[in-house]
């Protein structure tokens, strides 16, 4: 069928704007001589990591367990949880996916949570693959001070014989708010060069790091050069876009997903209501950097126009242009601000081409929050 004969609200991803955006990181990563590892919390669809692979990714990467679960009994073998794991029972799971064969790694960034690890995995047929996470300046998790470093990873190699050592992580996630693409280039090089001082000193340790793994889509997306040493590469949102990526970009033309909604009331000359709020779309906006974005979502039939506000079930539109060249039963796409929390709120997502449903893909990691 056609796609606006589908009934709203409908996820949907155009297939070939979808294709080229994973080609297009596939052969930045391929050119760089690094290896691409795709974090999946931005499509939370099984399908789409196997293509991904296919294309050429070395692997995934999730936010949770929940999330690894899935995408394992799925098909997907090689994972890593860039997050720190904590409290036995994720990790007694953790260990049951490594007893299934599966290649998995998570983030370390404490002693305590090594302890955790050590006595999850005592006596594991293999060990626990864990990479440290370094903070970069997002201010979130990860170590921060090079003395703390040095003293956790030697209390992994004194006191943690079920802790394997694998490596070292960073999310440069400041990069959405700089000012412009010159201060963005700069966080990403400076959060490379900090990631890999701290594998240096992992490597004066006798610890040499098999991975170090850097990456966020803002500072991926502009061939920006990637630093000797730097191993592996993860951003997410580059598959879909969303409105924020895209105006990072330069261009929204790189949005694959939107999501489709109707005009359901038009109570003013210049107040336009559709069918979709908070529940479909988020209420998440972004407000600085590169990555602002006016409003609450762009309609992509009416460019320049956003949404003003959203209540549970409904999007508030104030322009008289979209109101005079719409009527109530018309149908328009929504090119989300953040479409990472939007595809987590949709079971499926149908995959378009030349207008034309192609495919219904299920969204089969949604709302694994643990």
């Amino acid at each position: 069928m056609n796609y606006m004969e589908l009934d709203t609200p409908a996820m949907l991803i155009d297939r070939e704007i979808m294709m080229d955006n994973i080609r297009f990181m596939q052969e930045y990563a391929d050119r760089n001589h690094v290896a691409l590892r795709p974090h999946t919390k931005t499509h939370k669809t099984p399908e789409l990591a196997l293509l991904q692979e296919k294309e050429g990714a070395k692997g995934i990467t999730v936010a949770k367990v929940g999330e690894a679960e899935v995408m394992a009994e799925n098909g997907l073998r090689d994972i890593f949880i860039a997050n720190e794991i904590v409290g036995d029972q994720k990790l007694q799971r953790i260990r049951r996916l490594m007893e299934q064969g599966i290649k998995i790694s998570f983030g370390l960034d404490s002693i305590p949570q090594a302890r955790m690890i050590q006595k999850n995995f005592a006596g594991a047929k293999e060990p626990a693959e864990v990479l440290v996470e370094i903070e970069v300046g997002e201010n979130r998790s990860g170590v921060i001070e090079k003395e703390d470093f040095r003293n956790l990873l030697l209390f992994v190699k004194e006191n943690c014989p079920d802790i394997r050592f694998k490596g070292v992580f960073s999310h440069d996630g400041s990069s959405y708010n700089a000012a412009d693409l010159k201060e963005c280039e700069k966080i990403d090089l400076e959060a490379q060069k900090r990631t890999l001082e701290f594998a240096a000193i992992a490597e004066e340790l006798g610890m040499k790091p098999e991975t170090v793994s850097i990456g966020s889509t803002p500072s991926l997306m502009h061939d920006f050069p990637i630093l000797p040493g730097v191993t592996e590469l993860r951003p997410g949102t580059y598959i879909l876009m969303d409105a924020s990526q895209g105006n990072a970009y330069g261009s929204l033309e790189r949005c694959a997903a939107t999501v489709l909604a109707t005009v359901m009331s038009k109570p003013t000359p210049e107040r336009v209501i559709l069918d979709v709020g908070a529940k479909g779309i988020t209420m998440q906006t972004r407000n600085q950097g590169i990555c602002a974005v006016k409003g609450m979502g762009n309609i992509k039939q009416f460019p320049g126009t956003t949404i003003y506000d959203v209540y549970d079930e409904h999007a508030i539109i104030y322009s008289k242009d979209m109101h005079d060249h719409t009527e109530v039963g018309d149908k328009v796409e929504i090119i989300p601000v953040h479409i990472c929390p939007v595809m987590n709120l949709h079971e499926k997502a149908y995959l378009i081409s030349g207008g034309e449903v192609v495919k219904e893909l299920a969204v089969l990691c949604r709302g694994k929050l643990q």
